[in-house]
Protein backbone atom coordinates (compact mmCIF):
# COMPACT_ATOMS: atom_id res chain seq x y z
CA UNK A 1 0.00 0.00 0.00
CA UNK A 2 0.94 3.39 -1.16
CA UNK A 3 2.52 5.18 2.28
CA UNK A 4 0.84 8.25 2.07
CA UNK A 5 -2.46 6.33 1.62
CA UNK A 6 -1.82 4.14 4.20
CA UNK A 7 -0.93 7.35 6.83
CA UNK A 8 -4.28 8.52 5.41
CA UNK A 9 -6.51 5.59 6.56
CA UNK A 10 -4.55 5.57 9.74
CA UNK A 11 -5.53 9.32 10.32
CA UNK A 12 -9.23 8.67 9.19
CA UNK A 13 -9.51 5.90 11.98
CA UNK A 14 -9.63 9.23 14.56
CA UNK A 15 -12.31 11.39 12.37
CA UNK A 16 -16.20 10.93 13.24
CA UNK A 17 -17.71 8.36 12.18
CA UNK A 18 -19.27 10.61 9.30
CA UNK A 19 -16.41 11.40 8.06
CA UNK A 20 -15.67 7.76 7.96
CA UNK A 21 -18.67 6.44 6.12
CA UNK A 22 -17.82 9.90 3.56
CA UNK A 23 -14.44 8.54 3.00
CA UNK A 24 -15.66 4.80 2.29
CA UNK A 25 -18.35 6.16 0.10
CA UNK A 26 -16.07 7.55 -2.17
CA UNK A 27 -13.66 4.92 -2.25
CA UNK A 28 -16.48 2.28 -3.11
CA UNK A 29 -17.45 5.08 -6.00
CA UNK A 30 -13.58 4.62 -7.26
CA UNK A 31 -13.91 0.80 -6.87
CA UNK A 32 -17.29 0.23 -8.69
CA UNK A 33 -15.82 2.81 -11.74
CA UNK A 34 -12.72 0.42 -11.93
CA UNK A 35 -14.82 -3.05 -11.47
CA UNK A 36 -18.11 -1.53 -12.97
CA UNK A 37 -19.73 -3.38 -9.56
CA UNK A 38 -21.01 -0.84 -7.25
CA UNK A 39 -21.33 -2.50 -3.76
CA UNK A 40 -24.19 -0.66 -1.68
CA UNK A 41 -23.46 0.42 1.82
CA UNK A 42 -26.29 -0.62 4.77
CA UNK A 43 -28.14 2.68 4.64
CA UNK A 44 -28.34 2.07 0.63
CA UNK A 45 -29.25 -1.36 0.84
CA UNK A 46 -32.42 -0.36 3.39
CA UNK A 47 -33.58 1.91 1.17
CA UNK A 48 -33.89 -0.51 -1.56
CA UNK A 49 -35.31 -2.98 0.98
CA UNK A 50 -37.81 -0.27 1.89
CA UNK A 51 -38.70 0.98 -1.80
CA UNK A 52 -39.58 -2.73 -2.78
CA UNK A 53 -41.51 -3.97 0.36
CA UNK A 54 -43.02 -0.38 -0.80
CA UNK A 55 -44.07 -1.92 -4.26
CA UNK A 56 -44.81 -5.17 -3.31
CA UNK A 57 -48.28 -3.39 -1.14
CA UNK A 58 -48.66 -1.54 -3.90
CA UNK A 59 -47.80 1.84 -2.53
CA UNK A 60 -46.82 4.10 -5.25
CA UNK A 61 -47.22 7.76 -5.65
CA UNK A 62 -50.07 8.86 -7.98
CA UNK A 63 -50.79 10.09 -11.34
CA UNK A 64 -52.00 13.19 -10.10
CA UNK A 65 -48.77 13.55 -8.17
CA UNK A 66 -46.28 12.88 -10.69
CA UNK A 67 -47.94 15.23 -13.16
CA UNK A 68 -48.10 18.31 -11.03
CA UNK A 69 -43.66 17.38 -10.33
CA UNK A 70 -43.66 17.71 -14.11
CA UNK A 71 -45.17 21.28 -14.12
CA UNK A 72 -42.86 22.23 -12.25
CA UNK A 73 -39.78 20.74 -14.15
CA UNK A 74 -40.70 21.84 -17.43
CA UNK A 75 -39.32 24.53 -19.13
Amino acid sequence: MNKLLKEMIEHAETWPREDQEELAEYAREIEARRTGAYTMSDDERAAVGKGLAEADRGEFVSDELIAEADKRHEG
